[in-house]
Protein backbone atom coordinates (compact mmCIF):
# COMPACT_ATOMS: atom_id res chain seq x y z
CA UNK A 1 0.00 0.00 0.00
CA UNK A 2 3.07 2.49 0.74
CA UNK A 3 2.41 5.40 2.77
CA UNK A 4 0.12 4.90 5.66
CA UNK A 5 -2.34 8.15 5.35
CA UNK A 6 -3.76 10.29 8.20
CA UNK A 7 -7.23 11.91 8.42
CA UNK A 8 -8.03 14.55 10.91
CA UNK A 9 -11.97 15.21 12.10
CA UNK A 10 -12.17 18.22 14.04
CA UNK A 11 -15.20 20.36 14.88
CA UNK A 12 -16.03 24.43 14.82
CA UNK A 13 -18.56 26.57 16.03
CA UNK A 14 -20.47 24.19 18.48
CA UNK A 15 -19.89 20.78 20.54
CA UNK A 16 -22.43 17.60 19.86
CA UNK A 17 -22.11 17.84 16.25
CA UNK A 18 -21.67 14.47 15.54
CA UNK A 19 -17.53 14.15 14.72
CA UNK A 20 -17.74 10.82 16.35
CA UNK A 21 -20.56 9.54 13.71
CA UNK A 22 -18.82 11.63 11.13
CA UNK A 23 -15.14 9.81 11.81
CA UNK A 24 -16.95 6.25 12.20
CA UNK A 25 -18.73 6.98 9.12
CA UNK A 26 -15.55 7.81 7.33
CA UNK A 27 -14.19 4.83 8.58
CA UNK A 28 -17.30 2.68 7.22
CA UNK A 29 -16.72 4.40 3.55
CA UNK A 30 -13.03 3.78 3.38
CA UNK A 31 -13.20 -0.22 4.85
CA UNK A 32 -16.02 -0.37 2.08
CA UNK A 33 -13.29 0.38 -0.68
CA UNK A 34 -11.00 -2.39 0.66
CA UNK A 35 -8.95 -0.48 3.01
CA UNK A 36 -7.76 -1.10 6.87
CA UNK A 37 -8.52 1.51 9.22
CA UNK A 38 -7.17 2.15 12.30
CA UNK A 39 -9.43 5.19 14.32
CA UNK A 40 -8.20 7.23 17.22
CA UNK A 41 -9.80 9.71 20.09
CA UNK A 42 -7.75 12.58 20.93
CA UNK A 43 -9.91 14.01 23.75
CA UNK A 44 -8.51 17.65 25.84
CA UNK A 45 -9.54 17.20 29.30
CA UNK A 46 -6.58 16.58 31.66
CA UNK A 47 -8.46 13.68 33.42
CA UNK A 48 -6.28 10.88 32.49
CA UNK A 49 -9.47 8.76 31.00
CA UNK A 50 -13.03 8.76 31.46
CA UNK A 51 -13.47 6.32 34.39
CA UNK A 52 -13.73 9.19 37.05
CA UNK A 53 -16.26 11.61 35.02
CA UNK A 54 -19.66 11.40 35.89
CA UNK A 55 -22.52 9.95 33.77
CA UNK A 56 -24.81 13.47 33.78
CA UNK A 57 -21.22 15.17 32.29
CA UNK A 58 -19.67 13.03 30.11
CA UNK A 59 -22.28 10.09 29.39
CA UNK A 60 -21.14 6.79 29.81
CA UNK A 61 -17.78 5.07 29.78
CA UNK A 62 -16.98 2.92 27.16
CA UNK A 63 -14.37 -0.23 27.91
CA UNK A 64 -12.10 -2.02 25.92
CA UNK A 65 -11.18 -5.54 25.71
CA UNK A 66 -7.62 -4.63 27.44
CA UNK A 67 -9.82 -2.58 30.65
CA UNK A 68 -9.27 1.23 29.26
CA UNK A 69 -12.43 2.96 30.53
CA UNK A 70 -12.79 5.33 27.29
CA UNK A 71 -15.12 8.17 25.86
CA UNK A 72 -18.30 6.79 23.98
CA UNK A 73 -17.18 7.59 20.65
CA UNK A 74 -14.47 4.49 20.72
CA UNK A 75 -17.84 2.74 20.60
CA UNK A 76 -19.15 4.25 17.84
CA UNK A 77 -15.52 3.31 16.02
CA UNK A 78 -16.45 -0.61 17.23
CA UNK A 79 -19.73 -0.38 16.20
CA UNK A 80 -18.92 1.11 12.79
CA UNK A 81 -16.05 -0.51 11.35
CA UNK A 82 -13.51 -3.54 12.34
CA UNK A 83 -10.79 -1.34 13.71
CA UNK A 84 -9.62 -3.27 16.71
CA UNK A 85 -10.04 -0.32 19.90
CA UNK A 86 -7.71 -0.67 22.98
CA UNK A 87 -6.17 1.63 25.00
CA UNK A 88 -3.79 3.04 22.56
CA UNK A 89 -7.18 4.14 20.61
CA UNK A 90 -7.47 6.77 23.67
CA UNK A 91 -5.37 9.76 24.41
CA UNK A 92 -6.05 12.54 26.80
CA UNK A 93 -4.16 15.38 27.76
CA UNK A 94 -4.18 13.84 30.90
CA UNK A 95 -1.80 10.98 29.38
CA UNK A 96 0.37 13.15 27.53
CA UNK A 97 1.49 15.16 29.93
CA UNK A 98 1.90 12.59 32.33
CA UNK A 99 4.13 10.47 30.23
CA UNK A 100 5.79 13.88 29.54
CA UNK A 101 6.30 14.90 33.20
CA UNK A 102 7.38 11.38 33.84
CA UNK A 103 10.61 11.01 31.40
CA UNK A 104 11.50 15.18 32.33
CA UNK A 105 11.66 13.54 36.40
CA UNK A 106 13.48 10.50 34.73
CA UNK A 107 16.47 13.18 32.72
CA UNK A 108 15.29 12.35 29.81
CA UNK A 109 15.30 15.52 28.39
CA UNK A 110 19.09 15.78 29.67
CA UNK A 111 18.27 19.64 31.55
CA UNK A 112 16.07 20.94 28.34
CA UNK A 113 13.30 23.18 29.19
CA UNK A 114 10.27 21.14 28.83
CA UNK A 115 7.45 22.76 26.62
CA UNK A 116 4.51 22.24 24.93
CA UNK A 117 6.16 22.49 21.45
CA UNK A 118 7.84 20.39 20.72
CA UNK A 119 7.52 18.00 23.73
CA UNK A 120 3.73 17.62 24.58
CA UNK A 121 3.30 17.93 20.21
CA UNK A 122 6.02 15.72 20.02
CA UNK A 123 4.35 13.07 22.35
CA UNK A 124 0.51 13.50 20.99
CA UNK A 125 2.11 12.43 17.50
CA UNK A 126 3.80 9.47 18.77
CA UNK A 127 0.50 8.42 19.73
CA UNK A 128 -1.38 8.98 16.83
CA UNK A 129 1.98 7.64 14.70
CA UNK A 130 2.26 4.11 16.66
CA UNK A 131 -0.30 2.80 14.34
CA UNK A 132 2.09 2.94 11.31
CA UNK A 133 4.27 0.13 12.74
CA UNK A 134 1.13 -1.82 11.83
CA UNK A 135 1.80 -4.49 8.57
CA UNK A 136 -1.78 -4.14 7.45
CA UNK A 137 -3.00 -0.12 8.90
CA UNK A 138 -3.74 1.85 5.30
CA UNK A 139 -5.33 5.00 7.17
CA UNK A 140 -5.70 6.25 10.63
CA UNK A 141 -8.44 7.93 11.21
CA UNK A 142 -8.07 10.76 14.48
CA UNK A 143 -11.24 12.59 15.40
CA UNK A 144 -10.27 15.46 17.87
CA UNK A 145 -12.52 16.38 20.52
CA UNK A 146 -13.60 19.68 21.76
CA UNK A 147 -14.05 22.42 19.30
CA UNK A 148 -11.90 24.60 17.27
CA UNK A 149 -11.00 27.86 19.35
CA UNK A 150 -11.09 25.90 23.03
CA UNK A 151 -8.08 26.93 24.39
CA UNK A 152 -7.52 23.08 25.86
CA UNK A 153 -7.77 21.80 22.18
CA UNK A 154 -4.43 24.07 20.62
CA UNK A 155 -1.94 21.22 21.35
CA UNK A 156 -3.60 18.65 19.71
CA UNK A 157 -4.74 21.26 17.10
CA UNK A 158 -0.61 22.18 16.45
CA UNK A 159 0.15 18.27 16.61
CA UNK A 160 -1.90 17.58 13.85
CA UNK A 161 -0.36 20.57 11.60
CA UNK A 162 3.10 19.12 12.19
CA UNK A 163 2.25 15.72 10.47
CA UNK A 164 2.25 17.70 7.12
CA UNK A 165 5.95 18.23 7.69
CA UNK A 166 6.71 15.15 9.13
CA UNK A 167 5.03 12.76 7.00
CA UNK A 168 4.18 15.67 3.97
CA UNK A 169 0.59 17.30 2.86
CA UNK A 170 -0.51 14.55 0.34
CA UNK A 171 -0.44 11.65 3.15
CA UNK A 172 -2.75 14.44 5.73
CA UNK A 173 -6.34 14.99 4.81
CA UNK A 174 -7.93 17.40 7.20
CA UNK A 175 -12.30 17.13 7.59
CA UNK A 176 -13.50 20.08 9.12
CA UNK A 177 -17.06 19.47 10.79
CA UNK A 178 -19.15 22.89 11.76
CA UNK A 179 -22.86 24.25 12.08
CA UNK A 180 -25.05 25.89 9.08
CA UNK A 181 -27.68 27.45 11.20
CA UNK A 182 -30.65 28.50 10.46
CA UNK A 183 -32.62 31.55 11.46
CA UNK A 184 -36.19 31.04 12.15
CA UNK A 185 -37.38 34.47 12.37
CA UNK A 186 -36.29 34.92 8.76
CA UNK A 187 -35.92 31.19 7.53
CA UNK A 188 -32.69 31.88 6.45
CA UNK A 189 -29.55 29.58 6.59
CA UNK A 190 -26.13 31.16 7.61
CA UNK A 191 -22.78 30.69 6.39
CA UNK A 192 -21.04 33.03 8.54
CA UNK A 193 -20.29 30.49 12.04
CA UNK A 194 -18.52 28.60 9.07
CA UNK A 195 -16.34 30.88 7.75
CA UNK A 196 -15.45 32.50 11.21
CA UNK A 197 -14.20 28.15 12.40
CA UNK A 198 -12.52 27.95 8.70
CA UNK A 199 -10.51 30.99 9.76
CA UNK A 200 -9.27 30.14 13.20
CA UNK A 201 -8.46 26.94 11.96
CA UNK A 202 -6.56 28.77 9.44
CA UNK A 203 -4.80 30.71 12.30
CA UNK A 204 -3.57 27.58 13.63
CA UNK A 205 -2.17 26.44 9.54
CA UNK A 206 -4.29 24.51 8.59
CA UNK A 207 -6.59 24.50 5.77
CA UNK A 208 -9.61 21.76 5.64
CA UNK A 209 -9.63 19.77 2.32
CA UNK A 210 -12.80 18.59 3.31
CA UNK A 211 -16.21 20.87 5.02
CA UNK A 212 -19.07 18.84 6.11
CA UNK A 213 -21.62 21.28 7.15
CA UNK A 214 -24.46 20.20 9.61
CA UNK A 215 -28.00 22.01 8.89
CA UNK A 216 -31.54 21.02 8.45
CA UNK A 217 -32.13 21.33 5.16
CA UNK A 218 -30.76 20.60 1.67
CA UNK A 219 -27.60 23.06 0.80
CA UNK A 220 -28.46 25.05 -2.31
CA UNK A 221 -25.24 25.22 -5.08
CA UNK A 222 -24.34 28.67 -4.78
CA UNK A 223 -24.30 28.54 -0.45
CA UNK A 224 -21.36 25.91 -1.90
CA UNK A 225 -19.79 27.85 -4.34
CA UNK A 226 -19.76 31.10 -1.38
CA UNK A 227 -18.48 28.65 1.17
CA UNK A 228 -16.24 27.47 -1.68
CA UNK A 229 -15.07 31.20 -2.32
CA UNK A 230 -14.46 31.98 1.42
CA UNK A 231 -12.76 28.73 2.99
CA UNK A 232 -10.62 28.42 -0.51
CA UNK A 233 -12.20 24.05 0.05
CA UNK A 234 -13.14 23.03 -3.39
CA UNK A 235 -16.71 23.28 -4.36
CA UNK A 236 -16.95 19.32 -4.30
CA UNK A 237 -15.74 18.42 -1.38
CA UNK A 238 -18.44 20.37 0.82
CA UNK A 239 -20.29 18.05 1.52
CA UNK A 240 -24.05 18.86 3.35
CA UNK A 241 -24.33 16.76 6.66
CA UNK A 242 -28.34 16.78 6.74
CA UNK A 243 -30.06 16.75 10.36
CA UNK A 244 -33.10 14.14 9.65
CA UNK A 245 -34.39 11.62 12.35
CA UNK A 246 -33.19 8.73 10.50
CA UNK A 247 -31.20 6.25 12.59
CA UNK A 248 -27.26 6.72 12.98
CA UNK A 249 -26.31 3.52 11.03
CA UNK A 250 -27.91 5.26 7.72
CA UNK A 251 -25.08 7.88 8.24
CA UNK A 252 -22.72 6.73 6.30
CA UNK A 253 -24.97 5.99 3.17
CA UNK A 254 -26.08 9.64 3.64
CA UNK A 255 -22.45 10.75 3.22
CA UNK A 256 -21.57 8.59 0.22
CA UNK A 257 -24.61 10.16 -1.61
CA UNK A 258 -23.72 13.10 -0.31
CA UNK A 259 -19.98 12.60 -2.54
CA UNK A 260 -17.82 12.25 0.66
CA UNK A 261 -16.18 9.44 -0.53
CA UNK A 262 -15.23 10.44 -3.42
CA UNK A 263 -13.84 13.65 -2.06
CA UNK A 264 -11.91 11.21 0.48
CA UNK A 265 -10.47 9.06 -2.07
CA UNK A 266 -9.43 12.29 -4.11
CA UNK A 267 -8.02 13.87 -1.34
CA UNK A 268 -6.40 10.74 -0.13
CA UNK A 269 -4.82 10.29 -2.87
CA UNK A 270 -6.58 6.79 -3.79
CA UNK A 271 -8.35 6.04 -7.40
CA UNK A 272 -12.04 6.07 -6.85
CA UNK A 273 -13.09 2.71 -6.86
CA UNK A 274 -17.09 1.47 -6.09
CA UNK A 275 -17.70 0.31 -2.53
CA UNK A 276 -19.24 -2.60 -0.96
CA UNK A 277 -22.10 -1.01 1.17
CA UNK A 278 -24.77 -3.99 0.17
CA UNK A 279 -24.64 -4.77 3.74
CA UNK A 280 -25.25 -1.23 4.97
CA UNK A 281 -28.27 -1.13 2.62
CA UNK A 282 -29.98 -4.44 3.74
CA UNK A 283 -29.49 -3.00 7.66
CA UNK A 284 -31.19 0.50 5.92
CA UNK A 285 -34.16 -1.87 4.45
CA UNK A 286 -34.96 -3.39 7.92
CA UNK A 287 -34.75 -0.46 10.09
CA UNK A 288 -37.42 1.49 7.51
CA UNK A 289 -39.46 -1.52 7.31
CA UNK A 290 -39.85 -3.68 10.93
CA UNK A 291 -42.14 -6.31 11.02
CA UNK A 292 -42.85 -5.70 14.97
CA UNK A 293 -42.39 -3.43 17.52
CA UNK A 294 -41.68 -4.09 21.30
CA UNK A 295 -41.60 -1.34 24.49
CA UNK A 296 -38.76 -2.09 26.28
CA UNK A 297 -38.66 0.23 29.47
CA UNK A 298 -34.62 0.99 30.67
CA UNK A 299 -34.81 2.04 34.46
CA UNK A 300 -31.47 3.76 35.36
CA UNK A 301 -30.62 6.27 37.75
CA UNK A 302 -29.08 8.83 34.61
CA UNK A 303 -31.85 8.90 32.44
CA UNK A 304 -31.94 12.42 32.06
CA UNK A 305 -28.86 12.41 29.59
CA UNK A 306 -29.01 10.57 26.64
CA UNK A 307 -25.60 9.60 26.68
CA UNK A 308 -25.64 8.38 29.70
CA UNK A 309 -26.19 4.60 28.22
CA UNK A 310 -25.61 4.95 24.77
CA UNK A 311 -24.40 1.27 24.53
CA UNK A 312 -27.16 0.03 26.11
CA UNK A 313 -29.36 1.70 23.73
CA UNK A 314 -27.31 0.86 20.58
CA UNK A 315 -27.33 -3.18 21.94
CA UNK A 316 -31.60 -3.05 22.13
CA UNK A 317 -31.65 -1.38 18.63
CA UNK A 318 -29.37 -3.95 17.30
CA UNK A 319 -31.74 -7.01 19.00
CA UNK A 320 -34.70 -5.68 17.10
CA UNK A 321 -32.89 -5.64 14.01
CA UNK A 322 -32.02 -9.02 14.07
CA UNK A 323 -35.36 -9.69 15.27
CA UNK A 324 -37.04 -7.54 12.49
CA UNK A 325 -38.49 -5.51 14.71
CA UNK A 326 -38.57 -1.92 16.34
CA UNK A 327 -38.06 -1.16 19.57
CA UNK A 328 -39.97 1.99 21.43
CA UNK A 329 -37.25 2.97 24.82
CA UNK A 330 -39.45 3.97 27.71
CA UNK A 331 -36.79 5.66 29.87
CA UNK A 332 -37.42 6.00 33.18
CA UNK A 333 -35.46 7.61 36.25
CA UNK A 334 -35.69 4.62 39.42
CA UNK A 335 -35.77 7.66 41.59
CA UNK A 336 -39.63 8.08 40.67
CA UNK A 337 -40.46 4.32 41.14
CA UNK A 338 -42.10 3.21 43.75
CA UNK A 339 -43.99 0.25 45.43
CA UNK A 340 -47.31 1.80 45.53
CA UNK A 341 -46.33 3.72 41.22
CA UNK A 342 -45.06 0.71 39.91
CA UNK A 343 -47.82 -0.33 37.85
CA UNK A 344 -49.48 2.48 36.13
CA UNK A 345 -45.55 2.51 35.08
CA UNK A 346 -44.64 -1.16 33.70
CA UNK A 347 -48.00 -2.35 32.81
CA UNK A 348 -47.64 -1.66 29.37
CA UNK A 349 -44.08 -2.77 28.43
CA UNK A 350 -43.05 -5.88 27.14
CA UNK A 351 -39.22 -5.96 28.64
CA UNK A 352 -37.58 -4.39 31.60
CA UNK A 353 -33.89 -3.72 31.67
CA UNK A 354 -32.10 -2.14 34.49
CA UNK A 355 -28.26 -1.16 33.41
CA UNK A 356 -25.40 -0.76 35.52
CA UNK A 357 -24.52 2.21 38.08
CA UNK A 358 -22.88 3.38 41.12
CA UNK A 359 -24.30 4.42 44.78
CA UNK A 360 -27.42 3.92 46.72
CA UNK A 361 -29.62 6.73 44.91
CA UNK A 362 -32.91 5.34 42.86
CA UNK A 363 -31.86 1.73 44.40
CA UNK A 364 -35.49 1.09 45.43
CA UNK A 365 -36.84 2.02 42.68
CA UNK A 366 -35.03 -0.55 40.67
CA UNK A 367 -35.74 -2.90 43.22
CA UNK A 368 -39.62 -2.55 42.77
CA UNK A 369 -39.14 -2.91 39.14
CA UNK A 370 -37.36 -6.39 39.60
CA UNK A 371 -39.95 -7.97 41.83
CA UNK A 372 -43.14 -6.42 39.52
CA UNK A 373 -41.10 -8.19 36.56
CA UNK A 374 -40.42 -11.74 38.52
CA UNK A 375 -44.03 -11.56 39.97
CA UNK A 376 -45.68 -10.33 36.56
CA UNK A 377 -43.04 -13.01 34.14
CA UNK A 378 -42.24 -9.71 32.57
CA UNK A 379 -38.91 -10.44 30.52
CA UNK A 380 -36.42 -9.00 32.64
CA UNK A 381 -32.47 -8.10 31.63
CA UNK A 382 -30.09 -6.75 34.90
CA UNK A 383 -26.73 -5.65 33.78
CA UNK A 384 -23.80 -5.58 36.34
CA UNK A 385 -26.43 -3.63 38.97
CA UNK A 386 -29.02 -4.80 37.84
CA UNK A 387 -28.23 -7.92 38.09
CA UNK A 388 -27.01 -7.31 42.06
CA UNK A 389 -30.94 -5.54 42.34
CA UNK A 390 -32.19 -9.24 41.14
CA UNK A 391 -29.77 -10.65 44.00
CA UNK A 392 -31.49 -8.50 46.50
CA UNK A 393 -34.82 -8.05 45.89
CA UNK A 394 -34.84 -12.02 45.59
CA UNK A 395 -33.12 -12.12 48.83
CA UNK A 396 -35.86 -9.74 50.40
CA UNK A 397 -39.08 -11.18 48.65
CA UNK A 398 -38.48 -15.22 47.94
CA UNK A 399 -36.02 -16.07 51.02
CA UNK A 400 -37.74 -13.79 52.98
CA UNK A 401 -34.50 -11.88 54.41
CA UNK A 402 -35.33 -8.44 56.02
CA UNK A 403 -32.97 -5.50 54.94
CA UNK A 404 -31.16 -7.83 52.96
CA UNK A 405 -28.79 -5.44 50.73
CA UNK A 406 -25.60 -4.77 49.07
CA UNK A 407 -22.84 -3.79 51.36
CA UNK A 408 -22.25 -0.79 48.78
CA UNK A 409 -25.69 0.77 49.83
CA UNK A 410 -25.45 -0.49 53.66
CA UNK A 411 -22.55 -1.48 55.26
CA UNK A 412 -24.38 -2.84 58.05
CA UNK A 413 -26.82 -5.59 56.37
CA UNK A 414 -27.54 -8.14 58.00
CA UNK A 415 -27.31 -9.99 55.08
CA UNK A 416 -25.13 -8.80 52.27
CA UNK A 417 -26.00 -10.55 49.55
CA UNK A 418 -23.55 -8.26 47.25
CA UNK A 419 -20.41 -7.56 48.81
CA UNK A 420 -16.78 -5.83 47.76
CA UNK A 421 -14.41 -7.60 45.73
CA UNK A 422 -11.36 -9.33 48.05
CA UNK A 423 -8.67 -7.36 45.87
CA UNK A 424 -11.00 -4.22 46.40
CA UNK A 425 -11.15 -3.97 49.99
CA UNK A 426 -8.16 -1.82 50.71
CA UNK A 427 -8.06 0.39 47.24
CA UNK A 428 -8.87 3.54 48.04
CA UNK A 429 -8.11 5.44 44.64
CA UNK A 430 -10.75 5.42 42.20
CA UNK A 431 -9.02 5.90 38.39
CA UNK A 432 -9.08 2.51 36.99
CA UNK A 433 -8.91 0.26 40.09
CA UNK A 434 -12.11 -1.88 38.87
CA UNK A 435 -12.47 -5.20 38.25
CA UNK A 436 -11.99 -3.95 34.11
CA UNK A 437 -11.56 -5.09 30.61
CA UNK A 438 -12.45 -8.77 29.17
CA UNK A 439 -12.84 -11.96 31.33
CA UNK A 440 -14.02 -15.72 30.46
CA UNK A 441 -16.47 -17.48 31.59
CA UNK A 442 -18.04 -20.59 32.40
CA UNK A 443 -21.51 -20.70 30.95
CA UNK A 444 -23.66 -23.89 33.28
CA UNK A 445 -25.62 -26.00 30.61
CA UNK A 446 -29.07 -25.90 30.59
CA UNK A 447 -29.74 -21.89 31.00
CA UNK A 448 -31.19 -19.17 28.83
CA UNK A 449 -27.42 -18.03 28.76
CA UNK A 450 -26.02 -21.38 27.42
CA UNK A 451 -29.17 -21.46 24.73
CA UNK A 452 -28.08 -17.71 23.91
CA UNK A 453 -24.76 -18.09 23.51
CA UNK A 454 -24.56 -22.15 22.39
CA UNK A 455 -21.15 -22.57 24.21
CA UNK A 456 -20.09 -23.69 27.17
CA UNK A 457 -17.65 -20.36 27.23
CA UNK A 458 -17.72 -16.64 26.93
CA UNK A 459 -15.53 -13.49 27.09
CA UNK A 460 -17.21 -10.54 28.52
CA UNK A 461 -15.78 -7.26 29.36
CA UNK A 462 -16.20 -6.04 33.06
CA UNK A 463 -16.20 -2.67 35.16
CA UNK A 464 -17.08 -3.09 38.78
CA UNK A 465 -16.65 -3.63 42.51
CA UNK A 466 -18.60 -5.58 44.13
CA UNK A 467 -19.80 -9.40 43.50
CA UNK A 468 -22.16 -11.55 44.83
CA UNK A 469 -21.53 -12.84 47.44
CA UNK A 470 -20.97 -16.35 47.77
CA UNK A 471 -21.46 -16.95 51.58
CA UNK A 472 -24.93 -17.37 50.43
CA UNK A 473 -24.63 -18.99 47.36
CA UNK A 474 -25.79 -22.47 48.33
CA UNK A 475 -28.79 -20.45 49.81
CA UNK A 476 -30.14 -18.76 46.75
CA UNK A 477 -29.83 -22.42 44.97
CA UNK A 478 -31.76 -24.01 46.98
CA UNK A 479 -34.59 -21.47 46.61
CA UNK A 480 -34.90 -21.17 42.69
CA UNK A 481 -32.38 -18.92 41.87
CA UNK A 482 -29.99 -19.99 38.98
CA UNK A 483 -26.71 -19.52 38.49
CA UNK A 484 -25.98 -19.33 35.13
CA UNK A 485 -22.00 -18.44 34.84
CA UNK A 486 -18.92 -18.70 36.87
CA UNK A 487 -15.52 -17.40 36.22
CA UNK A 488 -13.60 -19.97 35.15
CA UNK A 489 -12.15 -21.18 38.72
CA UNK A 490 -15.73 -21.51 39.45
CA UNK A 491 -15.14 -18.58 42.25
CA UNK A 492 -16.98 -15.65 41.13
CA UNK A 493 -20.73 -15.78 39.57
CA UNK A 494 -21.12 -14.04 36.62
CA UNK A 495 -24.83 -14.58 35.99
CA UNK A 496 -28.43 -15.58 37.66
CA UNK A 497 -31.59 -16.35 36.14
CA UNK A 498 -35.10 -17.18 37.60
CA UNK A 499 -36.50 -20.29 36.90
CA UNK A 500 -39.93 -20.69 35.49
CA UNK A 501 -39.64 -17.28 34.33
CA UNK A 502 -39.89 -16.75 30.59
CA UNK A 503 -36.96 -14.64 30.34
CA UNK A 504 -35.12 -13.52 33.73
CA UNK A 505 -31.39 -12.98 33.37
CA UNK A 506 -28.71 -11.11 35.40
CA UNK A 507 -25.53 -10.86 34.50
CA UNK A 508 -21.90 -9.12 36.07
CA UNK A 509 -20.73 -8.29 33.09
CA UNK A 510 -21.59 -5.82 30.29
CA UNK A 511 -22.50 -7.51 27.01
CA UNK A 512 -23.97 -3.92 25.47
CA UNK A 513 -20.14 -3.12 24.83
CA UNK A 514 -19.89 -6.67 22.34
CA UNK A 515 -22.77 -5.78 20.50
CA UNK A 516 -23.06 -4.36 16.64
CA UNK A 517 -25.97 -3.59 14.18
CA UNK A 518 -24.86 -6.56 12.26
CA UNK A 519 -24.38 -8.69 15.10
CA UNK A 520 -26.31 -8.30 17.38
CA UNK A 521 -25.20 -9.52 21.18
CA UNK A 522 -26.78 -12.69 21.94
CA UNK A 523 -28.07 -12.39 24.93
CA UNK A 524 -29.86 -8.64 23.81
CA UNK A 525 -30.94 -10.82 21.22
CA UNK A 526 -33.17 -12.90 23.21
CA UNK A 527 -33.88 -11.07 25.32
CA UNK A 528 -35.69 -8.57 22.81
CA UNK A 529 -37.02 -12.35 21.59
CA UNK A 530 -38.73 -12.58 24.59
CA UNK A 531 -39.99 -9.32 24.88
CA UNK A 532 -41.77 -9.82 21.52
CA UNK A 533 -43.45 -13.07 22.46
CA UNK A 534 -44.15 -11.65 25.37
CA UNK A 535 -46.35 -8.79 23.88
CA UNK A 536 -48.47 -11.26 21.98
CA UNK A 537 -49.53 -12.71 24.62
Amino acid sequence: MGNVKYVFVSGGVCSSLGKGIAASSIGTLLESRGYKIQMVKVDPYINIDAGTMSPFQHGEVYVTDDGAETDLDLGNYERFTTASISKRNSVTTGQVYQEVIERERRGDYLGKCVQVIPHITDEIKRRIMVFSKDADVDVVITEIGGTVGDIESVPFIEAARQFIFDVGRENVVFVHLTLIPELSAAGELKTKPTQHSVQRLMEYGILPDILLCRMNQPMPDDMRHKLSLFTNVPFDSIIPAISTKVSIYEIPLAYEKQGLTKALLKSLGFAYKEGKLDKWHNLSEVINNPKGETKIAVIGKYIKLQDSYKSIYEALHHAAFYNCAKIKLVKIDSETLTESNIEENLQDVDGILIPGGFGERGIDGKIAAAKYAREHKIPYFGICLGMQIMVIEYARNVLGWENANSKEFDPESPYPVVALLEEQQYIDAKGGTMRLGAYRGKIIPDTLLYKAYGSSELSERHRHRYEFNNCYREDFEKNGLKIACTTMDGQLVESVEWTNHPFGVGVQFHPEFKSNPFEAHPIFRDFAKAALEYKKV
